[in-house]
């Protein structure tokens, strides 16, 4: 019931749920009080509603954007507790009172100073904003100043408001004692505090402590791209939430030749992960086509999207769609892909794809390259790691249409989790959801947080058990200390991952975050620990749910000795583990057809929506000459993924390396055309053609 009421508070915890009740329970109190009238009720409802309030923006709970939605916003409900304070006066009998004029006028010039501090924040806010945010980009030469202390701009909009709690509180002590001189100081305090915000906010506004202007940074962007001269750009855009398709390309962007990286949204750079890949985010568009790009002669696209058409448009460069996953999703055939000069496959399982859909994209267009991404995955070693098998549950999301196809979360999540808990032989649950689950379909998020809700009663449920507190008592010195492992390093990649000074703004990011490599190296190291630390520090009969950036997909393939999954790269990705895995057949379109269909399957076990084949699943992953599976599954990865000889790294370089060739020809092909004299072109008008005479007889004016 709390789970229910969290969901549909829109709320992470029981603790803002709590706070969320609080507030909405503490304004009709209240007005209660202020009608009554009580000052003591007053007082302590009021109390409740500031409490509550700054504690849900404290944690940056959605429940206050969705006041905001619903005009019912921080700056609404402040005034709110204002006039009611009013209002408490006036059922005091003091509506002439001197003090009652000095709270209403105290009150309208607090709301002034209000407009003033939020306008100065908006300005300053503005005239810091780059045209560009950059990475491992050297733009020390701009002269970027330092941005405004954190304390003064985050929740700029809360903190004025607060500056009122003076006021209030004298005007409420003065009603209580009689005496209208603490209302004039707590009056004259707010007034003064807020004054004295403006006060500060103001130099900020000043040419020295804003950003140099557009021409400048992008004139000095350019200066650093002549002089790095990059040959391969990997260029995204997309949401903040399909950061992972990006960030899945680092890794291997580092290791081509001069690399770059184009982001479109100022949202996607701050989700990027650390990387020694210079970036350069440019969200707009004009800004972007005027960029020098003259050198580059490759561009990766890893997503379909309206905005690739600012980079497409450069004819000096080969487009080269990537793609983010291998699967058989219909986005895997998508016909935009023919306005790319080539496509990027895995294995030969992509191009037989694209021959089948018959969306227009040539044979001779496909390249395969392998999945260099894939490297950190483990070979199953044929048996499972720990005293029980883990599976991981991994499902895609919704999709953006009704296909019951799309996901097996709406018709099969729970009974697939429940089949799990519920086998003969216990086994261990890693429920990963994607990214996107519960954006467009409301049953799939409910969907999701019941599998939570089942997996955490089980885990407590363990708990209780003899078998698993043995378990858990033996292991809890090793826990804590990977507990404590965690945490350590944890601080120490949060302090790697700060640039500048603490709370700097994009601008002076963009100033600082040059590249240095030992930092890197220092955060790939320790992101490894952290990961190993990650998984010792609970214990391997307890389930987990996760969701968010870390610990990665493949390192729950890593942590897992089989999978349940849906249509999907996940799928493609976890058969180069050659561990067991299941297939959801969601729209019940029958087990071979379903095969049929998508070649990713064609060495799983398939399941029904009501988890029939888990049995299966889970034998093979026990018993080793139980999995009927295994040779088909090698045959499978190869086909999908390609050979292993040479490296999927090696033969990516190899396309990036041939497709820069064909752009330099092609260059080097259209400059020479239009270097060659007009005479040589068969262009020469001083040379009479055949006919020119017969023409120039009939076109005379004089005739003999």
């Amino acid at each position: 019931m709390i789970s229910t009421a969290i969901r549909l508070a829109r709320v992470g915890s029981r603790s803002e749920l709590a706070a969320a009740v609080l507030m909405g329970l503490g304004y009709p109190c209240v007005m209660l009080a202020a009608l009554i009238p009580d000052l003591w009720f007053f007082a302590v409802a009021a109390a409740v509603t500031y409490i509550a309030d700054r504690y849900l923006h404290q944690r940056g709970s959605y429940l206050i954007n969705r006041l905001e939605k619903v005009r019912a916003g921080v700056a609404i409900r402040f005034l709110a507790r204002q006039l009611l304070l009013i209002l408490l006066l006036a059922r005091l009998h003091l509506a002439g009172a001197t003090l009652m004029y000095v709270a209403v006028v105290a009150f309208l010039v607090f709301y002034a100073l209000n407009t003033v501090q939020g306008a100065l924040v908006t300005l300053i806010r503005k005239r810091r904003s780059m045209p560009v945010v950059t990475r491992n980009i050297d733009l020390g030469a701009l002269g970027i100043p330092d941005a405004p202390p954190r304390f003064l701009m985050a929740q700029s909009v809360a903190k004025m408001l607060h500056l009122d709690l003076p006021m209030e509180i004298g005007v409420f002590a003065a009603a209580a004692s009689g005496a209208f001189v603490y209302g004039y100081i707590g009056a004259a305090v707010s007034t003064g505090l807020g004054l004295a915000y403006i006060a500060v906010l103001a130099p900020n506004l000043r040419g020295r402590r804003i950003v140099p202007a557009a021409p400048r940074v992008l004139a000095a962007v350019d200066t650093w791209l002549r002089a790095y001269e990059p040959r391969t750009v990997l260029y995204f855009s997309g949401s903040k939430e399909s950061a992972y398709q990006v960030n899945m390309w680092l890794e291997t962007m580092e290791q081509v030749d001069r690399p770059l990286i184009i982001l479109r949204e100022r949202g996607i750079a701050n989700q990027l992960a650390p990387t020694s890949v210079p970036v350069i985010c440019v969200p707009g568009g004009t800004h972007l086509m005027n960029l020098e790009l003259s050198t580059v002669r490759v561009a990766l696209y890893a997503a379909n999207v309206g905005k690739n058409i600012h980079m497409l448009r450069v004819p000096t460069m080969k487009h080269v769609f990537i793609g983010h996953g291998d699967s058989d999703k219909i986005a895997s055939v998508n016909p935009y892909s023919k306005v790319y000069d080539e496509v990027w496959t895995a294995g030969r399982a992509g191009r037989d794809r694209y021959a089948l859909a018959d969306v227009g994209i040539r044979d001779e267009d496909i390249v395969e390259v392998g999945r260099p991404q894939l490297a950190p995955i483990e070979t199953w070693t044929g048996a499972p790691a720990h005293p029980i098998p883990t599976v991981l549950y991994a499902p895609t999301w919704e999709g953006w249409d009704d296909n019951p196809g799309n996901t097996s979360l709406l018709l099969a999540g729970e009974n697939i989790v429940k089949k799990l808990l519920g086998a003969e032989s216990p086994v261990r649950v890693i429920y990963k959801p994607h990214p996107f689950t519960g954006i467009r379909d409301k049953k799939a998020k409910a969907v999701h947080q019941a599998i939570m809700a089942l997996l955490e009663a089980d885990t407590a449920a363990r708990a209780a058990e003899s078998r698993w507190s043995q378990a858990s008592a033996e292991s809890l010195a090793e826990r804590q200390k990977a507990a404590e492992d965690l945490t350590r390093v944890q601080g120490r990649l949060d302090a790697l991952a700060t640039s500048g000074r603490k709370g700097g703004d994009e601008a002076e990011v963009s100033r600082l975050a040059v590249a240095d490599q030992e930092r890197l190296d220092e955060t790939k190291r320790l992101r490894a620990e952290w990961n190993d630390a990650y998984w010792r520090s609970f214990g391997w009969w307890e389930h987990r749910t996760v969701t968010g950036a870390e610990p990665k997909l493949y390192d729950c393939f890593n942590q897992s000795d089989a999978m349940v999954s849906d249509i999907s790269s996940v799928v493609s990705d976890f058969i180069a583990s050659g561990k067991p895995y299941a297939v959801t057949d969601s729209a019940a379109i029958g087990a071979s057809e379903f095969r049929r269909q998508n070649t990713a399957v064609r060495a799983a076990v398939i399941l029904s929506n009501d988890a029939n084949g888990i049995d299966e699943l889970l034998s093979a992953v026990a018993d080793p000459a139980a999995d009927r599976l295994k040779e088909r599954r090698a045959e499978l990865k190869h086909y999908l993924l390609g050979p292993e000889k040479p490296t999927s790294i090696e033969q990516f370089n190899a396309a990036v390396e041939a497709l820069a060739i064909q752009a330099e020809a092609r260059n080097t092909g259209v400059a020479k055309r239009l270097a060659e004299p007009e005479e040589a072109a068969g262009l020469d008008d001083s040379a009479p053609g055949p006919g020119d005479e017969e023409r120039d007889a009939h076109d005379s004016p004089v005739r003999g």
